[in-house]
């Protein structure tokens, strides 16, 4: 009996003991893991970020450049093309679809989801991973890199819960959501749901639609893996979008209909990757990127150290217009495909054996070979980065190698001899166009050329070409500032010579018009209107070139011009930049605006950097301008502009086939000028109504190659098309309000503008009694 006491004794110390020891084990646990945590939130099992860093978490934020009409033109960025959204930017669906598919219980924990992580335990993960989004964004932002053993995934996690209690503790929930979404990698340059939307889908998010955010939220398990472009997995991303509707529709965020009739439909994807080299404005971009790097040169921050272009996340407001923009890029796109056409028509090797060059010597055109083979790329990177020898780079360029090169019908894959390829561009027709308003200078519209991608000289500012007649306005304004001429007035064609020494032309210098006609008077407005060549010697004789140097520099050209007799024929050579700045003086009632780009320029918190400051100087009076505007008018009235305004010639080879668009039949007062230079090797047409100033050029890359008659080479057809394309455009959009308007006369004006004129195409006259004001110089 006492020994069967003893036994139960025993028994009961026993399992006093055991509780003990359990509870000791217990509290050890509970004590070690809050130990391993209190360690891991000292750094000791890791790095981990203090509450400053908390509060400005590192990440790389793309610049973005923004038009006036509020559309990201386009980023710079190196790795992260991210800029980032407010949570009220994004749409309900979205943040459904997340907390749905990621984190159903988010608004009911505070970092860690103590039920997920138990299931994660107990089934060993089986059943669906514990991780928060706050505990996602934590591995984002501070622990990224994946642990290579089960210590270090342990580590990891430890660290992964604390930082995420620390955000909660540092964030709301909407904040918490934003910044998730602004820090995931989508894929193919997508950083962020902004990129994400407008790369797959060209919206913002606050535009997407249910199935297209719950195809996002789905490459949330894997962008990799789920990368939605053909080539890729489009059909398991199709798959784990549709495991996200059944979630939104588990958790009541949508009902069973509209989830099965999404499930059914397709990714519909539109694929528009963002680049420096693809996109809207590409050209204007590449300028601006050089304007950014002087800016940054010239303007540190606070602590004195530079803004990062391509990581700091600044935002750049520019003055262009994406709708002008497009519509400018368009119209390039529909005209000049024609053009080339007709271009390459007329030089076969059977109907130019020299193709595509004219004029040419063959040593002429071996020695302009050369020259751009050392000008090239690719002579650049075999001499100074593999420190090729000359004759080992002039070998390979008769190696045939694999390339892709531009047509309008689509870039080409190809083998072919980097010779070949170089005179196959040079064979094309290139465009520059840039528009204006004249009252602000803004700029709203760039095309530096027909596709960036290959081509990357820019047409607008870099290039450089001869301006022909356009040229003449700035000979006839200074004429008139100083004789005080009408556009009524009227002098002889009758050639005329400045005799050497004159004004400092070595010979005598004579010109021609290029009807051969040189009979008879003409007004000033009918010979501007018809380019009459000895009119305009005349004006040059009668003021000297020095005083037509001086106008165009007031007008704010900025080549170097000499003061010879010759310029008044458009010899100099002149940007379109500076051209349409000039031109816009004349509908700014003689007020120069230096051309606005840039508006403003902001940090990623708001804070503005740079504000512009308008440039402006007067520089004619608004009498002069106004009658130079009215000279200009007469050019679309009844001079080598009016095809804008006719139709008659609708069925003629040269108007269905090259003039790109024709009948224009604008009603609208335009005052404009065309030009066309020696051998029509440059094409230009200026174009204006009260508020909008527009430019284009046409030419090759080298003066050689052109068309050989004027029909096809002259300005009216080069050019002239790409504007009016443009201008149909801008006007068929009422929202951009583009003036149909009368230029407005000065209150005051004192010079008599309308003329006794005769009807095209005869405006000349040998009848005295005709005209209005005869003068002979």
């Amino acid at each position: 009996m006492a020994t069967k006491k003893k036994t139960t004794a025993a028994k009961a110390s026993d399992f006093g003991r055991y509780v003990r020891w359990f509870w000791i084990g217990f509290l050890g646990i509970l004590t070690s893991i809050a130990l391993i945590f209190l360690l891991a939130s000292w750094g000791l099992l890791g790095e981990m970020p203090d509450y400053t860093v908390l509060e400005n978490p590192k990440t790389n934020l793309a610049t973005e450049i923004i038009s006036a009409d509020g559309k990201t033109l386009g980023k710079y960025y190196f790795d992260d093309n991210r800029t980032p959204v407010d949570y009220n930017e994004l749409p309900a669906n979205l943040i459904d679809a997340l907390i749905a598919t990621e984190d159903a219980r988010y608004h009911k924990h505070a970092g860690i989801d103590a039920i997920g992580t138990l299931r994660a335990a107990f089934y060993l993960g089986k059943r669906g991973g514990a991780s928060t989004i706050s505990q996602q964004l934590a591995k984002q932002l501070f622990n990224r890199r994946e642990g290579a053993n089960t210590v270090q995934k342990l580590s990891q996690k430890i660290r992964e819960w604390i930082i995420a209690t620390r955000l909660e503790r540092q964030y709301t929930k909407e904040e918490i959501i934003a910044m998730y979404f602004n820090i995931y990698d989508f894929g193919n340059n997508a950083d962020g749901i902004r990129s994400a939307a407008k790369i797959y889908f060209g919206k913002e998010p606050m535009e997407l639609e249910i199935k297209e955010s719950a195809m996002l939220v789905g490459m949330f398990k894997n962008s990799s893996l789920y990368n939605p472009r053909p080539h890729r997995n489009p059909e398991g991303t199709k798959n784990r979008r549709n495991v996200v509707l059944e979630q939104m529709y588990k958790y009541g965020y949508l009902d069973k209909n509209v989830k099965d009739s999404l499930k059914l439909t397709e990714l519909d994807l539109k694929y528009s990757p963002e680049s420096h080299r693809e996109g809207l404005a590409t050209y204007f971009r590449a300028y601006l990127s050089d304007f950014m790097k002087q800016w940054i040169k010239d303007n540190p921050k606070p602590d004195g150290t530079k803004y990062s272009l391509y990581n700091d996340g600044l935002k750049i407001y520019t003055t262009l217009d994406s709708r002008m923009q497009q519509y400018a890029e368009d119209a390039v796109q529909q005209h000049m495909p024609n053009l080339q056409a007709e271009f390459d028509n007329q030089n076969t090797k059977e109907r130019n054996p020299t193709t595509p060059f004219l004029d040419l010597k063959q040593a002429e055109i071996d020695a302009l070979i050369k020259r751009s083979m050392r000008q090239s790329e690719r002579w650049r990177k075999m001499k100074n980065d593999l420190g090729k020898t000359d004759e080992e780079i002039i070998a390979s360029f008769e190696k045939p190698v694999q390339m892709e090169i531009f047509s309008w019908k689509g870039e080409i894959d190809t083998i072919m001899k980097p010779i070949d390829s170089m005179l196959y561009y040079k064979s094309f027709l290139h465009p520059g166009m840039m528009a204006m308003d004249p009252q602000t200078g803004h700029v709203k519209a760039w095309v530096g050329g027909m596709n960036y991608r290959h081509f990357q000289y820019d047409h607008v500012k870099q290039g450089k070409r001869q301006v022909g007649s356009t040229f003449k306005p700035f000979v006839y304004a200074a004429a008139m500032d100083e004789l005080h001429l009408s556009p009524c007035d009227s002098l002889p064609r009758t050639p005329i010579t400045i005799e050497a020494g004159r004004f400092g032309n070595p010979l005598p210098w004579t010109t021609r018009n290029s009807d051969g006609k040189y009979d008879g008077f003409q007004t000033l407005k009918s010979a501007l209107a018809n380019s009459t060549n000895t009119i305009t010697a005349r004006l040059m004789n009668q003021i000297g070139p020095q005083l037509v140097v001086d106008m165009a520099k007031k007008l704010g050209v900025e080549q170097k011009i000499d003061p010879v007799p010759a310029i008044a024929l458009g010899t100099p050579d002149l940007s379109v930049y500076e051209m349409v700045a000039a031109y816009s003086t004349f509908a700014n009632k003689g007020i120069y605006n230096t051309p606005v780009m840039v508006t403003r320029i902001e940090d990623k918190n708001g804070t503005v950097l740079y504000q512009v400051a308008p440039e402006s100087k007067d520089v004619l009076s608004e009498e002069i301008a106004y009658v130079t505007v009215n000279l200009l008018e007469g050019v679309t009235q009844f001079g080598s502009g009016q095809r804008l305004r006719h139709n008659w010639a609708v069925n003629t080879p040269l108007y269905k086939e090259v003039i790109t668009g024709y009948p224009y039949e604008f009603d609208n007062p335009i005052a404009g000028k065309t030009g066309t230079t020696q051998n029509q090797s440059d094409g230009w047409f200026m174009g204006m109504v009260p508020n909008l100033v527009t430019g284009v050029w046409v030419g090759a890359e080298d003066r050689s190659v052109h068309f050989k008659g004027i029909a096809y080479g002259q300005g009216a057809t080069m050019a002239l098309p790409i504007w009016a394309l443009f201008m149909r455009s801008c006007y068929a959009d009422e929202s951009l309000e583009i003036s149909k308007d009368e230029f407005v006369a000065p209150a005051d004006l004192s010079i008599r503008v309308n003329c006794n004129l005769l009807p095209s195409p005869n405006t000349y006259t040998d009848d005295e009694d005709d005209l209005d004001n005869i003068i002979d110089f």
